[in-house]
């Protein structure tokens, strides 16, 4: 198989954390305070990003689909990835900017494999044949207890409810102990941030640690 990356000018900061961490919120105000140091900016989310991401997305998300089997809920998301790793972050990387995605192959682990059972190595096989090569330099992990994470779903009004979040409090609780199992052991690409604490302190603290990972 022929490997698609190339030597990338950019960097790959990825955010992942359970439902109702607030890290799309964060991802927001990231952009200007991150343009500010200097910084090219591209922003974008998974699954989606891309047109065919998108319409991948509207199936995998759909409330109306509770028929579906755990492993094509995997592949979509996987197949989701390869699409918007190739048509949007390789291009961005290949241009030296900061590409900051909303969940990537983490949320795989934690989503599918912690959360559905499913094998953790059989899901990090089929990341790594979508990505290849192109790892995260560096991963925040916005973590909230899950009570805490599902109570703010129910009270953003405005948030998109998807088929993930209408799933029993025991699901997120393993999704969340996934993350935590994955922050353990990969203590150097993935950085854990208090996602409990007011917006503001979240920002600033996922601002400081960006700035000095990736000026290390």
């Amino acid at each position: 198989m022929k490997n698609v990356k190339t030597d990338k000018a950019g960097r790959l900061v990825t955010l992942e954390g359970p439902d109702g961490a607030g890290k799309t919120s964060v991802l927001e105000q990231l952009v200007p305070l991150l343009e500010a140091k200097g910084y090219e900016v591209v922003t974008t989310r998974e699954p989606g990003g891309v047109a065919i991401a998108e319409s991948i997305r509207e199936v995998i998300l759909d409330v109306a689909n509770t028929a579906m089997d755990k492993k094509t809920e995997l592949l979509l998301y996987i197949a989701a990835r390869r699409q918007h790793l190739i048509e949007k972050v390789l291009p961005a990387l290949s241009e030296g900017k900061l590409v900051l995605v909303d969940r990537f192959i983490d949320s795989s682990v934690a989503y599918q494999g912690y959360g559905r059972g499913l094998s953790v190595s059989d899901v990090t096989w089929l990341n790594d044949y979508a990505i290849e090569n192109t790892k995260p330099d560096l991963t925040l992990l916005f973590d909230v207890p899950s009570e805490l994470g599902l109570a703010r779903i129910e009270a953003a009004d405005l948030r998109e409810v998807n088929r993930l979040d209408l799933e029993k409090l025991e699901l997120h609780q393993r999704v969340r102990q996934g993350y935590l199992d994955l922050a353990e052991s990969n203590p150097e690409r993935i950085k854990v941030v208090d996602a409990s604490q007011p917006l503001a302190d979240v920002v600033a603290d996922a601002v400081r640690v960006i700035i000095k990972e990736l000026a290390g």
